[in-house]
C-alpha cells in the first residue's frame, strides 16, 4: 500500500495557492525520504508492520528539521541582536536543546504512537461501532469552511482555547504544577526552552490534544500544520529577545515579552506575589483568552525568570535531562 495515498490533503486541487505549493513540496520530500531511506531500513529489519508509523515519523522529522533550521537562521540571530539576559549558563541551554531535538524530530511522538495510539484506536473504534460517526467542526459552516485556510484558522482557535485551559490546569492543580514547574525552572530562557518539560507532563498535554483532535474531526494534514505553527510560535515566545508587538499586536498574538511575564518570578505562576498557584498570560498562541478571563498582563517589563522556591528555598530542579526527570517524579510523590 502506498502510504502517501493515506495522507488526507485539505487543500482544494482546483486552484493552486502558495499553501498548495508548500504542501506539494512537503509531500514530495516526505515520499522521497520514506521510499529511499525509511522503508528500506524497516524492510531490511523485518519490521514491515511499522511502515505506517515510519511514514508518519518521516513527516514529523521533516517538519522538525525545518523548525530547527528556522530557529538557527532566524530566531537565533534575533536573540543575539536584542537579548534580555546575558548568556551565563550554556550547560542548561544545551539540556534544553536536547529536549527540543527529542520532541521536534519526532522521537517523543514515535514512543506515544507505539504505546498510546493503540488505546486511542480501540477507544474511538468502539465509539464508532456504537453508532457515533466522526464529527467535523468545520462542517458546521458549509461554504465558508470549504476554504482550507478558514477551516485551519477555526481549528487553531479551538485548539488554542483548549490549550489555555490545559495550561491553567498545569498551574492551578497542585499535583500537575509539581511536574510543570520544571518548565518554569529555567532561569536562562531561550528559544530552546519550549520543550523543557517533564515527560509525564508532555504525555498529559498530548493526550488532551489528541482527544480534542478526534472529537472535532481534525484531518491529519490540518493537525500537522497546527502543531507546526504552534511549536514554532512557542519557540519564538521563549526566545531571549527584547521584543513586543505594539499596543495592538500584543493583543492579537502572544509575543516574547507577553510570554516572558508568564515565566517571571513572582508574577507568571503566582497570585498576589504569594507562593499560591495562579499567574498570568496562559495563552498559547492568542492572548484573547487571558483578556477574556482576566489573566492578561501587558506590563512593559522584562523580569528574571524562574520559580520562587529556587530563589527563596534553594529547591533543586536538576541540572541535566535525567536528573530533571527524576526530581520531577520526586516532587510529584511529595519527596522533594
Amino acid at each position: 500500500m502506498d502510504c502517501a495515498a493515506q495522507q488526507r490533503s485539505f487543500f482544494p486541487a482546483s486552484k493552486i495557492t502558495p499553501m498548495d505549493w508548500f504542501t506539494n513540496i512537503f509531500s514530495a520530500a516526505q515520499q522521497v525520504l520514506f521510499e529511499s531511506v525509511v522503508q528500506p531500513v524497516l524492510l531490511a529489519l523485518g519490521q514491515s508492520s511499522l511502515l505506517e508509523l515510519g511514514y508518519e515519523a518521516t513527516a514529523w522529522l521533516i517538519l522538525g528539521v525545518l523548525q530547527i533550521v528556522i530557529l538557527l537562521a532566524v530566531i537565533g540571530p534575533l536573540q543575539r541582536w536584542r537579548p534580555v539576559d546575558a548568556v551565563t549558563d550554556r550547560a542548561t541551554i544545551r539540556t534544553d536543546v536536547l529536549y527540543t531535538l527529542i520532541h521536534r524530530l519526532g522521537l517523543f511522538r514515535v514512543v506515544l504512537f507505539l504505546t498510546l495510539d493503540p488505546l486511542f484506536d480501540e477507544l474511538f473504534g468502539a465509539v464508532r461501532t456504537a453508532g457515533y460517526g466522526t464529527f467535523h467542526l468545520d462542517q458546521l459552516w458549509p461554504g465558508v469552511t470549504d476554504i482550507a485556510l478558514v477551516s485551519l484558522l477555526i481549528y487553531i482557535v479551538v485548539f488554542d482555547f483548549v490549550g489555555y485551559w490545559v495550561h491553567r490546569g498545569q498551574h492551578q492543580l497542585e499535583w500537575w504544577w509539581r511536574l510543570h514547574s520544571l518548565h518554569h525552572a529555567q532561569r536562562q530562557m531561550t528559544m530552546w526552552s519550549d520543550n523543557r518539560n517533564h515527560l509525564l507532563d508532555d504525555v498529559l498535554v498530548d493526550v488532551s490534544v489528541v482527544l480534542v483532535a478526534q472529537l472535532i474531526g481534525v484531518a491529519p494534514g490540518q493537525f500537522i500544520a497546527i502543531v507546526f505553527v504552534t511549536q514554532l510560535s512557542e519557540s519564538f515566545q521563549h526566545a531571549n529577545l527584547r521584543l513586543w508587538f505594539g499596543t495592538v499586536g500584543e493583543r492579537l498574538w502572544v509575543s516574547p515579552r507577553f510570554h516572558r511575564l508568564h515565566h517571571s518570578i513572582g508574577l507568571g505562576h503566582e497570585s498576589g506575589g504569594k507562593t499560591t498557584l495562579g499567574g498570568h498570560n496562559f495563552g498559547v498562541l492568542l492572548p484573547w483568552w487571558d483578556m477574556l478571563f482576566g489573566t492578561a498582563n501587558f506590563e512593559p517589563r522584562y523580569d528574571p525568570t524562574g520559580v520562587r522556591d529556587q530563589v527563596d528555598g534553594n529547591r533543586d530542579y536538576g541540572s541535566g535531562f535525567w536528573s530533571q526527570q527524576w526530581q520531577g517524579l520526586k516532587r510529584l510523590a511529595g519527596k522533594a
